[in-house]
């Protein structure tokens, strides 16, 4: 059984501020099965942009699991991209993250 998005994206901004970095919620999607994407905010203005993994890399426990989709970008390529999911999904969440490295805050897969 996989957890609800609203309670997955409640417990990483707990972690992230623990931690000592930021997180907010951009875009609040549906509650109970909204598609989260996370924008990892750096300090240089780059940006990395991490969403869903295919269907084909999720494991049976139920754990959510993410792909970077950009790596080192500009905010406008970040913005593009979150536009299109948008009009493809309304109801997804987009969580902003201000922190160093990624750590274990979520499961990143390699799709190459």
């Amino acid at each position: 059984m996989r957890i609800r998005s609203d309670i997955l994206v409640s417990a990483m901004i707990r972690r992230v501020f623990s931690a000592g970095g930021f997180a907010a919620v951009e875009h609040k999607g549906a509650d109970q099965a909204g598609a989260i994407f996370i924008r990892q905010r750096h300090r240089d203005g780059l940006e990395d942009l991490y969403g869903p993994a295919p269907q084909m890399m999720l494991e049976e426990d139920g754990e959510r699991r993410f792909e970077r989709r950009l790596q080192r970008a500009e905010a406008s390529a970040v913005n593009e991209t979150i536009a299109r999911e948008r009009r493809f999904d309304s109801d997804l969440w987009l969580i902003e993250l201000e922190v160093e490295a990624i750590g274990d805050l979520f499961v990143v897969v390699e799709t190459n």
